[in-house]
């Protein structure tokens, strides 16, 4: 005869299924923040951070390790806790920033930014589902609509297409950017013009995930990537929100930005399409094509009278501050007017945060800086 033990004496008879619930993380008043972990046979803990260092955690009698930090400045931080070699989510927490190649826990340290919900008016977020015929295969994108938004609207809406990071998804700028928090707030103080937002799947190669980081650099697999995304975003994605939403259709009207491999996705589509897109912005370009005359080959001086704004952004501390610094010598030399901006930080959500509430803030005006 087989007997049900029930759960909750199961969990007790076996050492470390019944221990208290652990607060982590914990953020204290004066903005440090302490984490904890239960692991009682590790030989080593570390604190793995968004913008920081791995640290060593510390254990005490009962196998909990624990750290606390310095005091941090407001923002939302990625973290891992890496045991004996292998990184693992903190089950005390349920807050999470999803990744395809590498979720993370996010502690939330609150304060003063664009970022955080405030009492202003919001918009809404709307997801849409299709089927590529191009990529061949079914996928999403997401469509800010700012408060207020009116479907009968004179004039219509201009648009900014936002495009996540390797490894992100469709869901990225959202969940982990918090676009839709930012241009709240930008809208409500008249920072930004109201304007809608399309947040969009980047890859037009899927397979480039397969072998992890090495597929964005593979030179072949990338291009076909960035060949196959231009084409499902100006043939399918676009036409569906023409069509769906009250949005202007000239290109005066039509932005383009993204981080990371998002960033080299958006100047390879804008630079090449000036006919569709006239603000262009790029955050921490990853996987770019470093020959320039290549990647853009009818770039020159003659695509001023065309551009109103190109924006790129780089943290100082980022490995990629070194590619991008080459592209603002090689438009230079083109005679290309841009804005280069190197920024505080490395290869993280805290610089692209920042860098949307500044680009945002720029887009559709009449003079931009």
């Amino acid at each position: 005869m087989t007997r049900t033990i029930p759960l909750f004496l199961a969990a007790a008879a076996l050492p470390g299924l019944a221990q208290p619930l652990l607060k982590s993380p914990e953020v204290h008043s004066d903005q440090s923040v302490t984490f904890r972990f239960r692991a009682l046979n590790a030989k080593v803990v570390l604190l793995d951070r968004e913008g920081a260092k791995r640290a060593p955690m510390q254990q005490d009698e009962r196998g909990v390790w624990s750290l606390t930090t310095d005091a941090l400045e407001p923002d939302l931080y990625g973290y891992t806790f890496v045991v004996d070699g292998t990184p693992l989510i903190d089950p005390s927490n349920p807050l999470l920033k999803p990744n395809l190649l590498n979720t993370q826990s996010v502690v939330h340290v609150p304060g003063a930014g664009p970022w955080e919900a405030g009492d202003v008016p919001h918009g809404i977020l709307h997801r849409h589902f299709y089927k590529s015929g191009v990529v061949g295969d079914q996928r999403d994108f997401y469509v800010y609509t700012p408060p207020g938004y009116n479907p009968n609207a004179t004039p219509p809406y201009p648009v900014l297409y936002l495009l996540h990071g390797y490894s992100d998804d469709a869901s990225g700028w959202t969940a982990v950017g918090r676009a839709h928090v930012i241009l709240d707030n930008l809208i409500a103080q008249s920072k930004a013009k109201p304007m809608l937002i399309v947040m969009t799947l980047g890859y037009g190669a899927p397979e480039i995930l397969s072998n992890g980081r090495r597929g964005i650099n593979a030179p072949d697999l990338r291009q076909r990537n960035y060949d196959r995304y231009r084409d499902a975003l100006l043939t399918e994605v676009i036409p569906q929100v023409e069509n769906a939403y009250r949005v202007a259709k000239d290109r005066n009207s039509r932005a383009i930005a993204g981080l990371s491999m998002g960033g080299a996705e958006s100047l390879f589509v804008g630079l090449n399409a000036l006919d569709r897109f006239a603000w262009i912005g790029a955050f921490s370009s990853g996987g770019l094509n470093e020959d320039f005359n290549a990647a853009y080959p009818a770039l020159d001086a003659k695509a001023n009278s065309q551009l109103r704004l190109l924006w790129i952004a780089c943290g100082k501390d980022d490995g990629l501050i070194g590619v991008n610094r080459k592209l603002d010598e090689w438009l230079k030399a083109k005679e290309v007017r841009h804005a280069f901006t190197e920024t505080a930080g490395a290869h993280t959500w805290m610089v692209w945060r920042r860098n949307l509430a500044q680009f945002a803030s720029l887009l559709f005006q009449a003079k931009p800086e």
